[in-house]
C-alpha cells in the first residue's frame, strides 16, 4: 500500500455539537485516512447529518468542545467557505431549490480552477445532465435528477474529502446504477495506489454499498458512536438484528 494513503485526511476528536442550544453530538471520535471511504449508519434523528454539517462548517451547528483536523490543519472554527476552498465537499439528503440560478452557473462556480465551458458539458454528459444545465437548480427535478445534480457539482469541485448524506435517498432503480457508478468515479475507486480522495457516506438502506466499496463503518445512536467495524458486516447486523444490537459489533 502507498505510504501516503496511511496519512490522516480527517480526524474528529471528542466532538460536541449544539443546535439551537440543544446538544446533539456528545463526544464523537472518528478518523479517515487519505484514499479511504467510510460509512455512517444510524436511525433517523441519531445525529448523522449533524456530524456532516459540523464537519462542513454550517454556522447553525455550534461546536462547543472537541476538534476537527483536516489534512493536518485545525479547522474547528473556520468558516464553511474556507473549508470548501481547503477541499471539503458535501452532497445533501434534501438539497434546496435555488431559484434564479442556472445549474450550469452553479457548476462553474463550484470548480476549484477556471475551466472551459466544454468541460462542464463533458461532466454533465457523464451524468445525463446536459438537458438540465440551463434549468434553475433542482427546480422541478426528480429525486434521481437532484442526486445527479449534486454529484455533478461535487465532480466539478473535485474535493479531497467527500461527505455524502444518503446518496440513494429518493433514487429509483434506473438512476441508482448511474449514481453508484459515478460515486465510484468521484471517490476514485478505480484507482488503487494513487487514490487520494476520501469519503464519508451516510446510508440508511445500504444500497450505495452495492456499488461503492467502503471499509470501516460506524453506528451512531443518540449522538454517540456505539460501535464500529467493517461496513458490510455492520449492515448485515443491522438488517438481521437492528441498530441496538450493533453494540455487540464493537471492534
Amino acid at each position: 500500500m502507498n505510504k501516503e494513503r496511511n496519512h490522516l485526511m480527517l480526524q474528529v476528536s471528542d466532538l460536541h455539537v449544539e443546535v439551537e442550544g440543544q446538544e446533539i453530538l456528545h463526544g464523537v471520535n472518528l478518523s479517515i485516512n487519505v484514499g479511504e471511504t467510510q460509512t455512517l449508519f444510524g436511525p433517523n434523528g441519531s445525529g448523522k447529518t449533524t456530524l456532516l454539517m459540523a464537519i462542513m462548517g454550517f454556522p447553525r451547528y455550534q461546536i462547543t468542545d472537541g476538534k476537527i483536523i483536516f489534512k493536518g490543519e485545525d479547522i474547528t472554527h473556520t468558516t464553511l467557505d474556507e473549508r470548501a476552498r481547503l477541499g471539503i465537499g458535501m452532497s445533501f439528503q434534501r438539497p434546496p431549490v435555488v431559484k434564479g440560478v442556472r445549474t450550469r452557473d452553479l457548476v462553474v462556480a463550484s470548480m476549484r480552477a477556471e475551466t472551459a465551458e466544454g468541460e462542464v458539458d463533458k461532466l454533465a454528459g457523464q451524468l445525463n445532465m446536459v438537458d438540465l444545465l440551463d434549468r434553475e437548480v433542482n427546480r422541478g427535478f426528480s429525486g434521481g435528477e437532484i442526486k445527479r445534480s449534486e454529484l455533478l457539482q461535487l465532480m466539478a469541485q473535485s474535493p479531497d474529502m467527500v461527505l455524502l448524506d444518503e446518496p440513494e435517498s429518493g433514487v429509483d432503480l434506473v438512476n441508482m446504477g448511474l449514481i453508484g457508478e459515478m460515486t465510484n468515479q468521484l471517490l476514485q475507486k478505480s484507482l488503487h495506489r494513487t487514490r487520494k480522495r476520501s469519503g464519508l457516506i451516510i446510508t440508511h438502506t445500504g444500497h450505495i454499498l452495492n456499488y461503492v466499496c467502503a471499509g470501516r463503518g460506524y453506528v451512531m445512536i443518540n449522538g454517540v458512536i456505539i460501535s464500529q467495524g467493517e461496513s458490510m458486516e455492520i449492515l448485515d447486523c443491522i438488517k438481521e438484528q437492528g441498530f441496538e444490537e450493533c453494540r455487540t459489533c464493537q471492534r
